[in-house]
């Protein structure tokens, strides 16, 4: 029997809360400005997964570094920390429907993006 595809999106946490999201969790490190808890509507926050502060400076959202960003955002992936942290959203995303929020404005080239892209393959 093949595995089931996990159903796995990426949203902004301003965005409301859709049907469909299934289990929304916040992927950022840091609690996004100007929200509050209630009206997130975060099921989880998952801030352990978040790139490291490093990382995230370096890469500032800059499309021509999103590649890059990949590689060092995957890499630090398999530190412990961060690896049983994913596991935990794949364990999460095999019953139900995970959508992985961000403060970014370009949820495309987030971390978001890449871990949804990790847990769907």
């Amino acid at each position: 029997m093949a595995a089931k595809k996990a159903r796995v999106k990426v949203g902004r946490v301003y965005d409301g809360p859709a049907q469909e999201d299934g289990v929304r969790v916040l992927v950022d490190r840091v609690w996004p400005r100007g929200l509050s808890k209630e009206k997130a509507h975060v099921d989880e926050w998952c801030k352990q997964i978040a790139p490291s502060t490093e990382l995230r400076k370096w890469y500032g959202h800059d499309p021509e570094r999103f590649d890059e960003f990949t590689r060092r955002y995957r890499s630090e992936l398999q530190e412990d920390e961060r690896a049983e942290a994913l596991e935990h959203l794949r364990s999460i995303s095999r019953d139900q429907p995970v959508t992985l929020l961000t403060a970014t404005k370009n949820v495309d080239i987030s971390q978001a993006a890449v871990l949804a892209e990790m847990l769907q393959s």
